[in-house]
């Protein structure tokens, strides 16, 4: 009876579908266990045969948790959502719920491609997913509870009292009673504080305002990698050298005003949380890295007011007025110092460059000017009368004392002083300032120069007229690189002096003020204060623009080391130096003093930031899911979720709209009664009753973040999962999926899993126990040569210093010897039919192989649907499993799946000869048990340890040694059936039913080890002459050495290799070898 995979494998695979072998209970007495796969995106490309590998994983690792007595949850759906439907809807006008629906169904599109399904082919290769729970995050039923879950957030704010998200109305509460002076939150910086009088008496749009700034969605003005060609915002990992990844289009930096998530109220937890599940400490570091925790010191840097018609000019006022700080006068000594005491409640700044003019003292909080008349700046040589008419201009006020008046009377000089202040109503003008969080506040006394993002709303503030159009120039320049491109770009240096000066916390020294686009405005506060000496980039920076205006030169702080050729990074056996009141001390030391000096003068406090930023939640699309928002007088009012879930309406183009608005700019029907609540048309929108909705939707990764859940309860309508299913489910127990989600995607679903169980609707912190991310299966590309310039191909071998361009060439065209079958060639693409090739001496034209991605722009994809075909889906699944270990990229090489195939077909004939079935009831021997619990013990320890290629090769060896005992018992052919059954389920199904049994092999219970078997009853010994191993003899383990030596002295092959000698000494050790010497 032959081995016929494909009947086999369809006879099976209906069986499956009929009985729902795999339907898992949500109430069952076994013990659970989870099974999660990354779903996949139904593209129109289908599967290859890199998709499947984490599918296959994690179903053997299903099945036999099933023959472990378990009740296994391991469903599948589609993460439909996606750019490229939506992309391929604007270039053919086709529907993307239409493609997306033949996508994994299967037919044929409307331009008449015939497309699998991936359905169809995940069905094809006998994965064990409980169907019955499919979900596809593009239906209705879906996202209406991913709107649902938006309108919770939005409701939400986050109590760092409590240390979880609240509802919104305990926020109300604590303003209605108090205010919010003592509220602790995650929320918008720079809130006012009110009192709850002041809230009471605020309209209902302004409390609503307020709110906005506290909610965990919310909307805010933000930088985004816009993509004028797709005309929507994308991803970091969307963009590839500065273009989309979909089209190639350029993608430029730019504010809009965007749906925003506050992830980072969890970025703590999220931290901690990697501390109590299994994943690999690489996934973890890479989580660590994305939150990015630091501790350090927030700093502000004032930027200093000087006119810069002269820039040389104004950097000789700073530093005079530096000089006349340091050096007094003793009238204003006298003053400064009950002035710097904050006697009068208020801080004043000795010395201070307004325009082009030094004040003695100045209150920036009030505009306040305090002039001594006294010949402290007579190098100026303007008149009092000049410098008042400046300085009033600015709308600062001003108050002059004679020299006298504060030498005889300084208290009625301060009360003087204090009644002005007090008759300045509120506060006139605030400085603008430079906030820079730092990790080395120690090296505050090193900084050189400031450097801003480009993007730093101050840039526009501060920048002189000078330098204006050269800091336009480089603006305009860097939009267009992405966030990932200017942090991976470390060699390119680049920035341009704004013309600016900040102002030195402690010695007052005008610091310049540059911007770079190594500085991200989305990452810590998007400037950093430089210090060359002690960071290699700043280091690079300074030496660049070394000898050019607002370069300074670089500040040593650290004693005893020589910074000529670079910076001195580490913060071991640091001293610091050149830093008055740190100098001496070591890095620890010095950044706890430093921090205490600048809480002291209110420029600074210690802190604790992250690298986490709030996740931007709008999408320019169509095809994603709509909010469920609506406008009134400009601010966001959610639809009740009674109402859910509101449609994805209909739209002519897929396109923005003339004026720029999203694709659902062009719905016909997109406004929100609101007395009957319900979406109407559009042109019924009177901002009375019936207003507009959102015209933006939601990121691919809003349906993906909480999709889990969804898989314990798909068919409930009411809820997006039953309490008693997440009681029973809680969590997944094993999650496979890609590397390329062991970032964003990981993070988010973390997010909103925390987010549900502070609301009471997630069992658990965390949604994910053990994780593993496989690896690639790589392409073989396969190249043909052109001769530049002609439509002539040159053959491997016959390339000899000619000019050639490399031109990927379909896969399918070449054989296993790399041979290009050349009629085949000239007819796949109408460019090929009139070319041109040489080919070696033999008529043979031979390729180049080259291990690439797999995709099918480079026309190296094997279909899994192709392989299945030739060889089964059995032989695809061992193939893949033994390919390598799991998370590591490996080549894919149909020629070596010939083996494998072999295999099986080997494994076939220890059931059946041409015959039929030739199992028998023969007590097995002890070799036959030995070769079966070998098996037994290997397979179960490497499917635990999640080894499944080595899992592969004990079959392998199983089989053939049965193979070569001539083993056919019954005893030893069903356990060993039910071993295989997890990798090869389809010829295992079969040989258990063949065998007389009636179940399915998937109910059935793994095999019970028996160690006795394993117990070596005797060693086959190498017998060594000098060293040199001469003959094997098998003596029983229970020998002792005497009798061992006995037995081999008098074995005629010892008597030949001596030849009549008696050696001079005999090394034996039991169990191991056996060594003749002499």
């Amino acid at each position: 009876m032959k081995y016929n995979p494909n009947e086999i494998e369809a006879k099976w695979q209906k069986y499956w579908a009929e009985n729902q072998t795999f339907a898992a209970q949500n109430n069952s007495e076994k013990p659970k266990y989870y099974v999660l796969d990354m779903f996949p995106y139904p593209s129109g490309a289908g599967l290859h045969v890199g998709h499947p590998l984490g599918y296959i994983a994690s179903d053997v690792y299903s099945r036999y948790k099933r023959l472990r007595g378990f009740n296994v949850l391991h469903p599948m759906g589609y993460d439909s959502f996606g750019l490229p439907a939506e992309q391929y809807a604007i270039q053919t006008g086709q529907r993307p719920e239409d493609t997306t629906s033949v996508n994994i169904d299967g037919g044929i599109d409307k331009e008449g491609n015939q497309i699998s399904g991936y359905r169809k082919q995940l069905d094809k290769i006998g994965f064990s997913f409980d169907w019955s729970r499919e979900i596809r995050t593009s239906n209705a039923d879906y996202y209406k509870h991913t709107q649902w879950i938006f309108i919770q957030l939005f409701n939400s704010w986050y109590n760092k009292n409590s240390n979880k998200a609240e509802d919104i109305s305990t926020l109300i509460s604590v303003f209605e009673s108090e205010g919010n002076a003592n509220i602790n939150s995650v929320c918008d910086d720079n809130i006012a504080v009110f009192s709850s009088s002041q809230w009471k008496a605020l309209s209902t749009e302004d409390r609503q305002k307020v709110l906005l700034q506290y909610r965990l969605t919310y909307l805010a003005e933000t930088e985004v990698n816009w993509c004028p060609g797709l005309g929507t915002v994308l991803a970091n990992d969307e963009i590839v050298n500065g273009v989309s990844e979909r089209g190639g289009f350029p993608v430029i930096r730019k504010k809009m005003t965007q749906w925003s998530m506050r992830i980072s109220a969890y970025a703590e937890r999220l931290l901690q949380g990697l501390n109590e599940i299994d994943w690999s400490e690489s996934i973890k570091e890479s989580q660590r890295n994305w939150i990015g925790k630091s501790i350090g010191a927030l700093v502000a840097f004032p930027i200093l007011t000087a006119n810069a018609n002269n820039e040389n000019n104004t950097h000789i006022l700073l530093e005079k007025a530096l000089e006349l700080r340091q050096n007094p006068s003793e009238t204003e000594h006298i003053l400064w110092q009950s002035l710097k005491s904050k006697a009068l409640d208020y801080k004043f700044r000795h010395q201070y460059l307004i325009g082009d003019y030094i004040v003695d003292f100045v209150c920036l909080s009030k505009m306040f000017v305090i002039l001594i008349n006294e010949e402290t700046q007579d190098f100026q040589q303007v008149t009092n009368l000049e410098r008042a008419k400046v300085i009033t201009e600015k709308g600062f006020r001003i108050i002059r004392f004679n020299k006298e008046e504060i030498l005889r009377n300084l208290n009625g000089v301060l009360d003087t002083i204090t009644k002005e202040l007090d008759e300045i109503a509120g506060s006139a003008s605030e400085i603008k300032k430079i906030e820079v969080f730092t990790t080395r506040p120690d090296t505050i006394f090193g900084v050189t120069f400031m450097t801003l993002a480009p993007e730093h709303e101050l840039v526009a503030q501060i920048t002189t007229p000078e330098q204006k159009q050269a800091v336009e120039n480089y603006i305009e320049k860097t939009a267009k690189r992405s966030e990932r491109e200017r942090m991976a770009d470390v060699k390119t240096i680049s920035g341009v002096f704004t013309g600016a000066y900040a102002e030195h916390p402690f010695t007052k020294e005008p610091i310049p003020v540059w911007i770079g686009d190594y500085v991200l405005a989305g990452y810590g506060t998007g400037a950093v204060m430089a210090v060359p000496c002690g960071d290699e980039r700043d280091y690079a920076f300074a030496h660049f623009f070394k000898g050019q205006s607002g370069m300074q030169e670089i500040k040593n702080i650290f004693a005893n080391v020589n910074i000529s050729k670079e910076a001195y990074g580490s913060k071991d056996n640091v001293v610091i130096a050149n830093s008055d009141f740190l100098n001496g001390l070591n890095y620890k030391e010095a950044t706890k003093k430093a921090i205490l000096e600048l809480e002291k003068i209110n420029q600074g406090k210690g802190k604790i930031n992250y690298r986490l930023r709030d996740a931007v939640f709008s999408r320019q699309r169509y095809w994603g899911e709509p909010f469920p928002v609506y406008y009134v007088n400009g601010l966001p009012q959610m639809i009740d979720a009674k109402h859910l879930p509101i449609v994805l309406p209909e739209v002519e183009k897929y396109l923005p709209t003339e004026d720029g608005l999203p694709p659902l700019g062009n719905a016909l029907v997109w406004a929100w009664d609101s007395l009957n609540n319900k979406v109407v048309s559009t042109n019924l929108a009177d901002n009375k009753t019936i207003y507009p909705l959102e015209l933006n939707t939601m990121p691919g990764w809003a349906g993906s973040s909480w999709y889990w859940m969804r898989y314990m309860d798909a068919h409930n309508d009411g809820e997006f999962t039953s309490k008693d299913a997440l009681k029973y489910w809680e969590s997944v127990d094993l999650y496979i999926g890609g590397s390329e989600h062991a970032t964003g995607h990981l993070l988010y679903s973390r997010f909103w899993n925390k987010f549900l169980k502070d609301k009471g609707f997630a069992p658990t912190e965390e949604p994910f126990k053990k994780l593993i991310n496989q690896g690639m299966i790589l392409g073989m590309s396969a190249f043909v040569y052109r001769l530049d310039g002609t439509n002539t191909y040159v053959s491997i071998n016959k390339i000899t210093g000619q000019k050639v361009q490399p031109i990927h060439v379909d896969v399918s065209l070449v054989n296993t010897s790399d041979e290009l079958d050349i009629e085949a060639f000239k007819k796949w693409r109408e460019e090929f039919a009139d070319a041109k090739l040489i080919t070696e001496d033999n008529g043979k034209f031979i390729v180049s192989r080259e291990i690439e991605k797999m995709s099918k722009s480079k026309y190296n994809v094997v279909t899994p649907d192709d392989i299945c075909n030739e060889y089964g889906a059995d032989t695809l699944r061992l193939y893949e499993m033994f390919l390598g270990p799991l998370e590591q990229a490996k080549p894919w090489n149909t020629a070596g799946i010939s083996g494998v195939f072999g295999f099986l077909k080997k494994l076939w004939r220890l059931y059946f000869d041409e015959n039929g079935l030739i199992v028998n009831n023969d007590e097995p021997t002890k070799d036959h048990l030995k070769s079966l619990h070998k098996t037994i013990k290997k397979v179960a320890e490497d499917i635990e340890g999640f080894s499944f290629n080595t899992s592969v090769s004990q079959f392998m060896i199983c089989v053939n040694e049965l193979s070569t005992q001539n083993c056919h018992s019954r005893a030893i052919l069903e356990p060993l059936t039910i071993l295989i059954s997890s990798y090869a389920p389809h010829i295992a199904e079969e040989l258990w039913s063949q065998l007389g049994n009636s179940e399915s092999i998937s109910t059935v219970a793994f095999p019970i080890l028996d160690e006795k078997h394993l117990v070596e009853s005797s060693k086959e010994y190498p017998v060594s002459f000098n060293g040199k191993m001469r003959f094997t003899i098998e003596l029983p383990l229970d020998l002792t050495v005497a009798e061992i030596q006995e037995i081999i002295m008098k074995d005629e092959r010892t008597l030949k290799q001596l030849g009549g000698k008696t050696p001079n000494k005999v090394i034996i050790v039991p169990g191991k070898v056996i060594n003749l010497v002499g």
